[in-house]
């Protein structure tokens, strides 16, 4: 692995714990909140203790989601970053939203939010990925 591909890596680790606290901590935090969807949820003091999952979950597709990114860079930029993010997030966000809508007591709406704000996520950090991999010059 490359030094940017492993900074890339730390700078999607860092993305997915931020993002995912606005989106989930803030933006939604009252959603979580309403029936019948909290009594699914595990109550708060075990969720706390399972922290750890979510940073290891994190450090891996982090790592896979850079790793991806920098072998198949082509150097065109943050457009290119862009195009990867939606990809990504049309990879990751789709089943994460709308599978968990199929099994959980959740409402539409809030499975809608999951997939925008989760296609919102994987555009960011396509973009700091391209910005840290730099456009490629005739050059290099």
């Amino acid at each position: 692995m490359t030094k940017k591909m492993l900074l890339g890596a730390l700078v999607t680790f860092i993305g997915l714990g931020l993002i995912g606290f606005l989106v989930h901590g803030v933006i939604l935090a009252s959603a979580y909140q309403a029936e019948p969807f909290k009594s699914a949820m595990r109550p708060a003091s075990e969720m706390m203790k399972m922290l750890w999952i979510y940073y290891a979950v994190y450090a891996i597709q982090a790592l896979f989601f850079s790793f991806i990114f920098f072998k198949g860079y082509e150097g065109k930029g943050i457009i290119e970053g862009v195009r990867y993010g939606f990809y990504m997030g049309m990879l990751m966000a789709t089943p994460m939203a709308f599978a968990s809508y199929a099994m959980l007591p959740m409402p539409y709406s809030l499975a809608f939010q999951w997939f925008i704000y989760g296609i919102i996520e994987f555009v960011i950090l396509g973009i700091l990925l391209a910005a840290i991999a730099g456009k490629k010059t005739a050059q290099t």
